[in-house]
């Protein structure tokens, strides 16, 4: 194959960032400690060990002489451009982290950042979720981010207390049912 049909430009990695999620300008990072501690063992892994491994694939690679059939090195370098803008990506998210423990809140039954509400909408469905910070959502495992609408919603509420959701099919009532925070 032709090299000019796979040849790559950096500016196909960087669009591969806008689809990473936002923080609202002006505001900090909020994490919980699990999930910095997570990022910050990710960055590490990559700067100790993934990155080093493939600089010396990519040198023994280029050693070996002609540089554009060789496999080896096309694909280090794809993959060293990964890692570096993986680094750049962590770096810039840790540095504007701020670590919230949400066990500071134990015992309270009003929401705040890494509360776990347990919460039922006009249906009768109940749901359970945990706010948690922008890099840390994972809704298959009842995670939301903290910027979501029904965590904005919920934010500052109490057991008990009904809150109103828009969303696109209208309003939505959510009416509280626990809030729990880790010990």
């Amino acid at each position: 194959m032709n090299k000019a049909f796979v040849k790559e430009t950096e500016q196909d990695d960087d669009d591969q960032d806008a689809a990473l999620p936002e923080i609202p300008a002006g505001v900090k990072n909020y994490m919980t400690p699990e999930g910095y501690d997570r990022m910050k063992t990710e960055l590490l892994q990559l700067i100790d060990t993934d990155r080093p491994e493939v600089v010396k694939i990519v040198s023994w690679a280029a050693s070996n002489g002609d540089r554009s059939e060789n496999g080896d090195y096309i694909y280090g370098k794809r993959r060293l451009r990964e890692i570096d803008r993986r680094i750049r990506f962590l770096t810039k998210r840790l540095d504007l982290a701020e670590v919230v423990d949400p066990r500071v809140h134990h015992g309270s039954d009003q929401i705040f950042f890494g509360a776990t509400v347990r919460y039922e909408n006009q249906q009768g469905e109940e749901m359970t979720i945990t706010i948690t910070g922008v890099d840390e959502f994972d809704p298959l495992k009842g995670k939301i981010s903290w910027i979501s609408p029904v965590a904005r919603a919920l934010t500052k509420a109490r057991t008990g207390d009904t809150v109103v959701l828009q969303t696109p099919a209208g309003e939505d009532e959510l009416y509280i049912l626990d809030v729990t925070y880790p010990e």
